[in-house]
């Protein structure tokens, strides 16, 4: 039989979506929706529903709300309740294992409700720098490549050269052949966490992280630690007690999703001292370095450590130009990077060679594209900052380092609060989709980037 899990009140929120519907009664409405986790195998079989009283306050709604659509499942054979031991699900041996997906992937494409704001994504539109160059696309580059198959499992070489001079200016000797080039960031952690984590492994991730590689991981089986982040990053006492346990450790030190920190330099030589003494295995994720708002500028790679080929570094073109260009990459020591070339190649054969020469055009022009960026989100997080400060004085946070979004403490239920704005039409993420143990209640992740009367307008619906 399927392991069965105990699915939290807020990750349960975060799953549903917007399953309210006119002219449905509400605990009808719930169960539908829950309905169909269970028949789309998103929650598995043997799966413990949160207990009445602490869904209903995530949802908003009365605890009899919930009792009357955990009735209704079970009497349609898809709950089974026991005194003492709450409601489990019922079904057929599921058949993708026992693991409860959730998070920003399931919950993708799932609001019935129209929203008029969505703030759930941090991502940003595209720069005018891109639509220049792909206006501007060389035709003759292209000849070359349609005379060809237009696979290129490792990625494109003028692009792998590209990206690897800019690790090197940063003061990271790279060659071409160092690096792989993916279908964005988001396929980068995923290639690392079903190719390097075996079944129960256990993985360190920051408390709170990125919340596309905690699904990563936990979809490749494994058990995942927290280890705290600061002010001034990755709570490395911590790490220190823990990382004897681990078989890898996923961190952003340079713009810290959801957080916006960075670490400082001496930090950064303390980490890589830790991790080359236990002989940890590193996957920095630089996803979020070009999005540096400080005047420090772009932070360089982490030191390698005294083994090199236990760091794996990710970066991508989705955050500095536009998420719609798809392309990421990974840098590594090059006999890992023939194992992930292989893994990537199974799934997708490789990227689109279109996308590839637009990107590699771009990182020319890289320096440009970081300004640009930089000047709009300085503007945007100061218009912010105003509008938090007389219309929310109560809320906590720390200006970012960098990034796109504020990490607020509310001092109330943020989970609550989400689903509040939900039905309101606003789509905001709480804390506990960035934790890996369901943590953060209190917190919320606020892009900053859009206009002032959009920000302005979506703070007076949180409430």
């Amino acid at each position: 039989m399927a392991r069965a899990e105990h699915v939290d009140s807020a990750a349960l929120a975060r799953l549903i979506g917007g399953w309210r519907a006119e002219d449905v009664p509400l605990p009808q409405a719930l169960a539908g929706a829950l309905a169909e986790l269970i028949a789309g195998n998103v929650l598995v079989d043997g799966a413990a529903l949160p207990p009445q009283r602490a869904l209903a306050a995530a949802l908003g709604v009365s605890r009899g709300t919930v009792a009357e659509a955990y009735a209704e499942l079970a009497a349609r054979g898809r709950l089974t309740s026991r005194q003492g031991s709450g409601s489990r699900i019922r079904r057929g041996r599921s058949a993708g294992g026992d693991h409860v997906v959730e998070g920003r992937l399931a919950s993708f494409g799932r609001t019935r409700r129209p929203v008029e704001l969505d703030l759930s994504s941090g991502a940003l539109p595209a720069l005018s720098l891109v639509r220049d160059v792909v206006s501007a696309v060389d035709l003759g580059e292209l000849d070359v490549y349609l005379a060809d198959d237009g696979y290129y499992a490792a990625g494109l070489p003028r692009l792998r050269a590209i990206v690897a001079e800019q690790y090197t200016t940063q003061g990271l000797p790279t060659e071409p052949e160092q690096i792989l080039v993916t279908s964005g960031s988001q396929q980068a952690v995923w290639l690392c966490a079903s190719s390097l984590v075996a079944p129960g492994d256990e993985v360190l991730v920051e408390e709170p992280s990125y919340r596309g590689a905690i699904e990563a991981f936990r979809t490749a089986g494994a058990r995942l630690t927290g280890v705290p982040v600061r002010r001034d990053g990755l709570d490395l006492d911590h790490l220190e007690r823990v990382a004897h346990r681990a078989a890898v450790l996923y961190c952003q030190p340079a713009a810290h999703n959801p957080t916006g920190t960075s670490w400082p330099a001496a930090s950064r030589e303390r980490f890589s001292e830790i991790a080359g003494r236990h002989d940890m295995l590193t996957i920095e994720d630089r996803s979020c370095a070009d999005l540096v708002l400080d005047d420090r500028g772009v932070r360089p790679p982490l030191p390698d450590p005294a083994n090199p080929g236990s760091v794996i570094r990710i970066g991508t073109a989705s955050k500095l130009l536009w998420g719609g260009l798809r392309v990421g990459w990974i840098r590594a020591e090059r006999p890992m990077i023939v194992r992930l070339t292989q893994a990537k190649a199974a799934l997708d054969l490789a990227a689109p060679v279109i996308d590839q020469m637009v990107t590699a055009e771009l990182l020319t022009q890289a320096d440009r594209a970081r300004q640009e960026r930089t000047a709009r989100l300085r503007a945007h997080l100061a218009e912010a900052a105003a509008v938090l400060a007389q219309r929310r004085p109560e809320w906590r946070w720390t200006p970012p380092h960098g990034g796109t979004a504020l990490w607020i403490d509310t001092g109330a239920d943020a989970v609550a609060l989400a689903e509040r704005a939900r039905r309101r039409g606003v789509l905001v993420t709480a804390g506990p989709a960035f934790s890996p143990a369901n943590a953060q209640r209190s917190r919320l992740r606020l892009p900053f980037w859009r206009p002032a009367e959009q920000f302005a307008h979506a703070v007076e619906l949180l409430e």
